[in-house]
């Protein structure tokens, strides 16, 4: 009995000082990503392991196109200004959908997608989605809207070994993403669901059909002034 207790009380203490360290961990690179551009992520190690290259170069959201913010807004996440996080509706169209098709659907935000990307790794499990619903929600308590959009706009894979709008640009159109129209915008955009296998340049009939949809929600949210509230 006497051993059955001290397990049991050098379990808590266990517990107790890993889930400390945990809090103390999250909550410490939160706050430093809050200011300092993100190196690298999980995702663009495994890439560069697999591929043996990166393109990846970090530029601030003002040193952007404000095309490419509303770009990724439109097809993304259209009421990104207005949610806390996440977005139930989308959540349960998604969990209905997934329930009809083994083709799985996505109902994150753009909040939870740079949650993922920046702390997490790709794939799914419920360990991974607990982690990312708990990084979403100290992202936009800590963060806040611009500075998640430009987190999301510089890690987000765009392409094989290619994360962000800037490497994107200079990859697919020889331009700086300063320099990015509303379709080439909108063409990095359409490819976002699934980078590795769709093609912002020589385009096939689904990527230019995603992006002249996207170009029309890109007007009917009002251009790049659709977010003036988040101070962009």
């Amino acid at each position: 009995m006497k051993i059955t207790r001290k397990i049991k009380i050098r379990l808590k203490k266990f517990l107790l000082k890993s889930t400390i360290y945990f809090l103390s961990i999250s909550i410490g690179l939160v706050l430093v990503f809050k200011f300092v551009p993100v190196l690298i992520t999980i995702t663009m190690l495994g890439q560069w392991v697999k591929g043996g290259e990166l393109h990846y170069n970090w530029e601030p959201i003002e040193n952007l196109s404000p095309e490419m913010p509303i770009a990724v807004v439109a097809a993304e996440d259209q009421l990104f200004p207005e949610h806390h996080g996440f977005d139930f509706k989308s959540i349960k169209k998604a969990i209905k959908a997934n329930q009809k098709t083994e083709k799985l659907r996505g109902g994150s935000t753009i909040s939870q997608q740079t949650a993922k990307n920046v702390f997490l790794w790709q794939g799914r499990s419920w360990i991974r989605k607990g982690l990312e619903t708990y990084f979403t929600f100290l992202i936009e308590l800590i963060w806040g809207k611009k500075r998640i959009l430009e987190v999301y706009l510089n890690v987000s894979e765009m392409g094989p070994q290619t994360f962000g709008a800037e490497a994107a640009a200079q990859r697919y159109f020889k331009i700086p993403a300063a320099k990015l129209s509303r379709n080439r915008a909108a063409r990095i955009a359409a490819i976002l669901p699934s980078p590795r296998k769709w093609k912002a340049v020589n385009s096939g009939s689904y990527v230019n059909k995603r992006t002249a949809h996207i170009e029309r929600q890109i007007r009917q949210l009002g251009g790049p002034a659709y977010l003036k509230e988040i101070n962009l």
